[in-house]
């Protein structure tokens, strides 16, 4: 008998494609009577899946119909029942972002990748950047930083040179994008327990933006970052193609 499957799919041509294959092969069922979710798509789509499904506590299983695809498998019509029996699970807890905005609203979200803030002017951003209440760094001129996951350190956080973190690793990387001063300032990794704070210095003539996983708030003044612990999400990887291995490979790539 076979599993009780909600496909979910990207716009893309591709995508859609696949979707119209597997449930003519599967069928396909509502999310909130399935076993597991199918995402199709790329790593966007599956964040996108996975924020959407966390409320059902379901795994989610991706097909790459996408680019890097760091997140999904590799898409197959042949076998995925049999795929999915022997499958392996990851559980990831995401950050929990407040922002705090120049007309004094306070937003909150979560970020499976990372939380990062970004100039939105032709100036430099000044940010003054504090963990656990205490001031670490009084000024950081750059373009921007981020605190990155385990899970979302090869995406954004590798782009700016941070470092790659093992999954299930008790640390956060705090990593600056194109620091002018200090310009030898390399970042740091922070307990994930911690609570990182990022103070916009001049926000009137230097304007920021923060972003958690692609939804933006603009005009920030404030943006505070620590792990959820609360929160997990439920992601299912082929044998010896999970995130720890995709990890160590991606660091002798």
């Amino acid at each position: 008998m076979g599993k009780a499957i909600c496909f979910r799919a990207s716009d893309t041509d591709v995508a859609q494609e696949a979707l119209s294959v597997l449930t003519g092969q599967h069928g396909q069922t509502e999310a909130e009577a399935a076993e597991v979710i199918v995402a199709l798509g790329g790593d966007g789509f599956m964040l996108q899946t996975l924020n959407d499904v966390r409320p059902l506590g379901k795994p989610v299983y991706g097909m790459n119909c996408g680019t890097v695809g760091f997140l999904m498998n590799e898409y197959r019509e042949d076998g995925l029942l049999e795929r999915l029996a022997e499958a392996h699970e990851e559980v990831i807890n995401p950050l929990f972002m407040r922002a705090g905005s120049e007309d004094g609203s306070v937003t909150e979200a979560l970020a499976i990748n990372e939380v990062s803030l970004l100039r939105a002017g032709p100036q430099a951003a000044r940010l003054k950047i504090s963990v656990d209440g205490r001031t670490r760094l009084d000024e950081l001129v750059c373009d921007g930083a981020l605190v990155a996951t385990p899970a979302g350190s090869t995406a954004y956080n590798y782009s700016a040179h941070g470092p790659i973190l093992p999954i299930g690793s008790e640390v956060l990387a705090l990593t600056a994008v194109a620091a002018f001063r200090p310009r030898r300032w390399r970042g740091a990794l922070v307990p994930k327990s911690s609570v990182v704070r990022f103070d916009v210095m001049n926000p009137e003539k230097r304007p920021v933006m923060a972003d958690a996983d692609s939804r933006p708030v603009r005009n920030v003044h404030w943006v505070e970052v620590r792990s959820e612990p609360s929160v997990s999400h439920r992601l299912l990887f082929d044998p010896g193609h999970g995130l720890e291995e995709r990890l160590i490979r991606e660091q002798f790539a």
